[in-house]
Formats: structure tokens, C-alpha cells, sequence
């Protein structure tokens, strides 16, 4: 006879059944929703990341057009998508509304009329790409600023844009001049000067005639001149303001400076290094060159480096360029080297330096006068090599120092690389601590010295000025006139230690004591440094 105790199993297993079935639906769901990628969770956030353009997995020749230039990059920090809380803003930014010709026109974006901004909730403006992305920053810190108070914008929050100028930290000034340099620098007759050289003399017509350069001389504007040959004939007329730029190889000191201004990272070229587990054993190649050899300037430097290491059996030297599949080939070239040479070109910087980054091959620095990207935040030698130029062309100077750096020393800088790369990577929407909010950064950490400025020139104010006294002449009300105890005058000391010069072009004439006079028409446009210099009459000539 059967135990009276022994019951059927179905009943008392009928909940925990269930449950585990619930749970591998669970499981299954985000591979039903996507067949098509190997990462469900990543292709979810990378597609509430970026609306317009969904992550792809390229491992092909990757493009240089928008596609690629939207693509979804790994940053040095992955982020809660939550509201950006604007009033914790570490920058607040005054934008001009300047017309489309100073921007996104020079995209051939053609407005409605009803705003010279395009809706870029709906379309972003497409960038032209190729060589013209190295030099981008202005197009991606606009997108990001333009943002900046939409209601659904997640992430970071660096800088925001204010609608009252008297609230701002800084004047953002919307000029993409390195597009127009590259796009519009040749003279199309019948015109009798390039649209480039156009542009920039509207430029500084207009910022002239705002209110906030009144009021602060331009003390407190930023302008973006990447390309080292954009803004040639309006920096000087401009060099009171804060200048983003790539190097300082094509600016006089008082122009431009470590100082004053901001070093940006290029955009680089090559394919981003995903998922980089290769070790000292997996990238053959010791010591990787590809590019232009030979060069003028600093840059003749490459041509004897050539000559030097041409022969090494594990060195990669050669000419190379982005035609024919040049951009695939560098990226494989340093994806499977241990070592990258950024050398000196025609001026101190290249964009090969953030493709080594990119591709975690420890750069090889061989410029004296390189000047890089965050820098008072960042500590280069952490992941990089500097090699003095006089020691790099010694006969074998070079190949001994990176044939002594051990194994363990290379996968330490290599780690460092990985961990540091987001920090130079463009892209929109813009995620923590990259390459656009590192320079909004950079920006605000420029603000106190702005101040500074400011607060001196306003201290220095002559209030005799404003109503015709001190030996004078009558001044309109708004003009800002300073006083200095010593002004520079082309390397010269001016003879009164009591001297005032204009400060503003509205005013014919100074208000200056008896022993020294200036008219305003020699001047570049406003001043208030302590000491000034104020270049000779020949940098100020009209553009």
C-alpha cells in the first residue's frame, strides 16, 4: 500500500516554476528588442544618448562626414542620464545672436528668417568633415551652448547660456573661423577680397559695436581661432580677448599667451581604440611615423629623424596622408604600436598626438614648444614622453631611450592612456569630462584672472574724464578712458607717469595729461593692461 504521506510535487513547485519562468523572460526581453547588437545595454543608452543617429559598430574605413562625427564615444566616466539642473552651472555664458554668415551659414545652413539659429531639436547642421573636423571646436562648443536649457537635456552641465549679458562670466563669440578660413579663404573674383578676410573685418565691426565689448573692452570675450592661420587679420585687433586656440606657433606674445588664452585639443582622425586589450606583446611595431617628413620651420626636424630611424627593423617611418585609405591605414599603424612620434611641424603642434591618444600608443613628444590641452589639470608625463629636439637628432639618442622603457613601465602609461582618452573625444550630445565640457572647463577656470582685469581697469578709471576736467576734453558718457602710471609704447616707456589713452573707438581724441597725446584712429582697439603694450601703428591698419 502506498505511504499516505507521499503527495504530488506539482502543487508545492507551481510558484517557484513560475518564478524562474517569469525571470528568463526577464532576461530574454532586451535581446528581443535587439537582434542586431551585441550589447543590449549599451545600444539602449547610446540611443537616449543620441537621438538623431544611433550607435554603430564600424570596424570598416571610418568616415569623415557627420555620421561619424555623431557616433557615441566613450568618455573618461559613464554618467546618470538625469535633468541638467542649470542653476549648478559651472560657467554662465552671454552668446551673440550674430547672423548665420559667422556660423552656421558657413555650414550652408539655410534659415527660416524667424531665427538665426538652426532648430537643431530637429536637424543639426552637417559638418563638412575631412581634414575640416582636426579644427572643429567651434561647431561642437556652439551645438553644446545652444542646449544647454533645453528641458529634456540630461548630463553635464558646465556652461549654460544666459540671456542677460550682466549675469554672464564670459561673452561667447559664435565666429566659426577655422571653417572659414578652410572654406573661404581664396579670392573668388569678382570680388577683391576673400569672403575669409570679409568676414573677419564684420567680425570686429560688430563686436566693437556691442554693449558688452563696451563695457569690458572685450576683457571678458572668448573667441575660437583653432586653425593656426584662421583670424590672421583680426587677432590683433582683438588680442584682449580670450582666444581658444590649437598652438601659439603663429601669434607674437602679447597677442596670444599661456596666460591669457586656452590650448584645445584637435578633433583626432582616427578610429577610437574600443575595447583595447592589447598588451606590450600584442602591438609589434616599436616606434610608429606617418605623415608629412618634410616640413619648414621647427618641423625640418622630421626629415633627420627619417634619416635616423628609417633602418630600425621595428620602426615605422614613412610619408602617409588620409587619401587612399590613409586614415584605416594609420589606424591599424597605431592600434599595433607601442610607440607614437608627435614631431614638430610647421608649427608646434599636430593633430597626430590626440590620434595617438586615441589609439592608447604612448606618444613620443619631439617639439619644444608644444603647449597642451588642460594641462594645469593634467599631467602629461603621466602617459607621454618628451624628448628635447637638440637630444632626439643624436645619433641614436632616441632609439636607446625607447628600447630602455621596460614593460612594466609602458603598461602603466598604457593604462593611464585608457583611462584619460575620453578627455579628447568631440561629440554631441556632449557626456561628462569630454573634450567640449573639459574646455568649458578650462574657460571658467579663466574667470578669476578675467575678473582681475576687469575689477584693475575699472580701478584705474580717470573720474575727471567724465566731465571734461583734468586739462581734458568733454568725453560722451559710456566711454571707458583709462589711466596707467606706465604705458608701453612700441617697446618704448612713454615720458609721463600719469598717462591716459582711449580706450574705446567712439572718441576722436584722448583725454591724456599735457605731456603726452594720442589719437584713437593709431590705436588696435581698446586697452586697459597693466603695463599695456600697444603695438606699433602698423598693427592696427584697417583689415
Amino acid at each position: 500500500m502506498a505511504n499516505k504521506n507521499t503527495q504530488p510535487c506539482w502543487p508545492g513547485c507551481r510558484l517557484p516554476l513560475l518564478f524562474c519562468l517569469g525571470f528568463a523572460i526577464v532576461l530574454a526581453l532586451p535581446y528581443l528588442f535587439f537582434l542586431d547588437y551585441n550589447d543590449p545595454k549599451e545600444k539602449f543608452f547610446s540611443m537616449i544618448e543620441n537621438r538623431r543617429l544611433p550607435l554603430k559598430d564600424h570596424e570598416e574605413e571610418p568616415s569623415l562626414s557627420m555620421e561619424s562625427t555623431f557616433r557615441v564615444q566613450s568618455g573618461p566616466a559613464d554618467e546618470d542620464l538625469k535633468q541638467c539642473d542649470l542653476s549648478k552651472a559651472m560657467l554662465k555664458v552671454f552668446m551673440y545672436d550674430m547672423p548665420p554668415e559667422f556660423h552656421f551659414g558657413l555650414l550652408d545652413w539655410k534659415g527660416d528668417g524667424k531665427s538665426v539659429w538652426p532648430d537643431i531639436q530637429t536637424e543639426i547642421p552637417d559638418h563638412p568633415g575631412g581634414l575640416n573636423l582636426q579644427h572643429s571646436i567651434e561647431y561642437w562648443l556652439t551645438l553644446d551652448l545652444l542646449s544647454s536649457r533645453f528641458s529634456d537635456r540630461s548630463g553635464p552641465c558646465t556652461a549654460v547660456r544666459v540671456d542677460d549679458s550682466r549675469e554672464a562670466d564670459v561673452v561667447f563669440v559664435p565666429f566659426f573661423s577655422s571653417l572659414s578660413y578652410n572654406r573661404h579663404s581664396n579670392v573668388k573674383p569678382p570680388e577683391k577680397i576673400s569672403r575669409n578676410k570679409a568676414l573677419q573685418k564684420k567680425l570686429v565691426e560688430y563686436l566693437t559695436a556691442q554693449q558688452e565689448w563696451k563695457r569690458s573692452g572685450g576683457l571678458d570675450h572668448i573667441v575660437m581661432a583653432h586653425h593656426p592661420n584662421s583670424m590672421l587679420g583680426a587677432r590683433t585687433k582683438l588680442w584682449r580677448c580670450t582666444f581658444i586656440l590649437a598652438d601659439f606657433g603663429r601669434y607674437v606674445p602679447h597677442v596670444a599667451n599661456v596666460e591669457k588664452d586656452i590650448i584645445a585639443p584637435y578633433k583626432h582622425m582616427i578610429r577610437t581604440f574600443v575595447n583595447d586589450s592589447s598588451g606590450f606583446d600584442d602591438r609589434p611595431t616599436l616606434l610608429y611615423f606617418q605623415g608629412a617628413i618634410y616640413r619648414k620651420d621647427g618641423g625640418s626636424v622630421r626629415q633627420e629623424l627619417f634619416y635616423l630611424l628609417r633602418h630600425e627593423k621595428d620602426v615605422h617611418f614613412s610619408f602617409g596622408s588620409i587619401s587612399k585609405n590613409g586614415i584605416s591605414g594609420a589606424s591599424r599603424g597605431m592600434h599595433g604600436s607601442k610607440f607614437c612620434l608627435n614631431i614638430a611641424g610647421d608649427t608646434p603642434s599636430s593633430n597626430r598626438l590626440f590620434d595617438a591618444i586615441a589609439s592608447h600608443c604612448i606618444p613620443v613628444i619631439i617639439s619644444d614648444e608644444i603647449e597642451l590641452p588642460y594641462e594645469d589639470v593634467l599631467d602629461y608625463s603621466s602617459f607621454c614622453i618628451f624628448v628635447r629636439t637638440s637630444d632626439a637628432i643624436k645619433k641614436r639618442f632616441l632609439i636607446k631611450l625607447i628600447r630602455g622603457i621596460s614593460r612594466e613601465a609602458w603598461t602603466k602609461m598604457w593604462q593611464r592612456l585608457k583611462e584619460v582618452q575620453g578627455y579628447f573625444e568631440f561629440q554631441y550630445p556632449s557626456k561628462k569630462d569630454d573634450a567640449v565640457q573639459m574646455i568649458w572647463q578650462a574657460v571658467a577656470r579663466k574667470v578669476p584672472a578675467i575678473r582681475l582685469k576687469l575689477h584693475r581697469a575699472r580701478r584705474l578709471l580717470n573720474p575727471l574724464a567724465f566731465h571734461g576736467g583734468g586739462g581734458g576734453v568733454p568725453v560722451d558718457s559710456g566711454v571707458l578712458l583709462c589711466c596707467l602710471p606706465e604705458v608701453v609704447v612700441g617697446g618704448g616707456f612713454a615720458s609721463s607717469m600719469n598717462s591716459c589713452y582711449c580706450a574705446s573707438t567712439p572718441l576722436n581724441t584722448c583725454l591724456l595729461t599735457p605731456t603726452w597725446q594720442q589719437k584713437c584712429s593709431t590705436l588696435p582697439f581698446s586697452y586697459i593692461h597693466h603695463p599695456t603694450f600697444l603695438p606699433t601703428s602698423s598693427s592696427s591698419t584697417p583689415l
